[in-house]
């Protein structure tokens, strides 16, 4: 059997090159927008916060940046807490909410279909974080179409 000699890693230790950006860091031209838009659920994966990140990210490039939550992803712009709302029942409880709430404090906006949030999840808007915006499950379409025209930046989330 061979012997392994290698030391044991520890706390503060580099497995990879993060000095080592290949690409210029890209910043929005004036009047360029961005849509995120979240078709998954919350806490059934990493894609809602990872995507809610870059969110934050392209509007502090300058974008102009909107999220989409639509069918399941109404579920990551829902208050929740334990015992009463807004409390972290357990560490990352409030991530959704806080990442949600910190993209509105720096101006950008978030839209909510109505239909998935009472059709689908049986809530209604009083259920929703503090400034997201609910729209008609037409404006989901409209939304997309109108980023699409403007030659917007467009991340599609789904989760199956």
């Amino acid at each position: 059997m061979p012997a392994v000699t290698q030391e044991k890693h520890k706390d503060g230790d580099f497995f990879v090159d993060y000095e080592d950006k290949v690409f210029e860091d890209v910043k929005a031209e004036p009047g360029q927008k961005a849509l995120v838009t979240f078709h998954t659920v919350a806490f059934e994966g990493s894609i809602g916060l990872v995507n809610m990140l870059n969110a934050i990210r392209l509007a502090r490039k300058g974008f102009e940046t909107s999220i989409l939550l639509y069918g399941p992803g109404v579920t990551l712009g829902i208050q929740r807490g334990f015992p009463t709302l807004g409390d972290a029942a357990f560490p990352g409880h409030q991530n959704f909410a806080d990442n949600l709430k910190k993209f509105m404090a720096e101006g950008s906006k978030i839209y909510a279909c109505r239909f998935a949030l009472q059709a689908l999840y049986g809530h209604g808007e009083a259920a929703l974080l503090p400034g997201i915006i609910p729209i008609a499950p037409q404006d989901v379409l409209d939304l997309k179409l109108l980023h699409i025209r403007d030659n917007a930046v467009i991340v599609d989330t789904w989760t199956l």
